[in-house]
C-alpha cells in the first residue's frame, strides 16, 4: 500500500496519524502547567507565611506553613539531597526519551505529571539553600496526620497512581491494551 493510502486507511480506521506528536504536546503542556504552578505557589508561600504561624482552613482540616525538606518523601534520608537531585534528573531524562513512544493519552498525562513534578523540585534543589543540588524543597501544604508537601509533590504521586491504573486495566504506552 502507497503511504498516502495507508494514511488514508488509518484516516477511516479511525487512527490519527500524527497521535505520537499530539501526545507529546499534552504531556510537556502538563509537564509546563505543573512546574509553573509548582513555581509560582512556592514563590507566593515563601513570600509571605515565611515568620508567621500557620494558615488554618477548612476548620484546621488544612493548614497552610512553610516547611523546608532537605530529605524525599516523609523527610525521608535529609543527608541524601544530592542523590534525590540525581534521581530526579534521572527520572525527567527517562521520561523525555520514552516521551516519543507514547500514544496514550492517559500515560501523557501521568508522565506529564511527573516530570513537572520532578522538574518542580529539582529546581528547588537546584536554586535553593544551600546551594546547587543541595537545596531544600518548600512544602507548604499539611493535611491532618500526613507530611507537609507541595503541588510537585502531588503532582508526583498522582502521575504514579495514574501508571498504576493504566498498567492495572492493562493499557500500554502505545495506547494498545495487553492481551487477556
Amino acid at each position: 500500500m502507497a503511504p498516502s493510502q495507508q494514511g488514508e486507511a488509518d484516516a477511516a480506521s479511525g487512527l490519527a496519524v500524527d497521535q505520537p506528536r499530539r501526545r507529546v504536546g499534552v504531556l510537556i503542556g502538563i509537564a509546563v502547567l505543573v512546574l509553573a504552578l509548582d513555581i509560582a505557589t512556592k514563590v507566593t508561600v515563601v513570600a509571605t507565611l515565611s515568620n508567621r504561624a500557620p494558615i488554618r482552613l477548612l476548620g484546621g482540616f488544612l493548614k497552610l506553613r512553610v516547611d523546608r525538606n532537605p530529605g524525599a518523601a516523609f523527610s525521608f534520608g535529609p543527608s541524601l539531597t544530592i542523590l534525590f537531585s540525581l534521581i530526579a534528573i534521572a527520572v525527567i531524562v527517562v521520561i523525555l526519551r520514552s516521551s516519543r513512544r507514547i500514544r496514550s493519552l492517559g500515560w501523557a498525562i501521568a508522565f506529564g505529571l511527573l516530570l513537572g513534578g520532578a522538574t518542580g523540585n529539582l529546581v528547588d534543589r537546584f536554586f535553593r539553600w544551600p546551594g546547587p543540588f543541595r537545596g531544600w524543597v518548600v512544602d507548604w501544604i499539611q493535611l491532618p496526620h500526613w507530611p507537609v508537601f507541595n503541588l510537585a509533590d502531588s503532582a508526583i504521586v498522582c502521575g504514579g497512581v495514574l501508571l498504576v491504573l493504566l498498567s492495572a486495566r492493562g493499557i500500554r504506552m502505545d495506547g494498545h491494551r495487553e492481551p487477556g
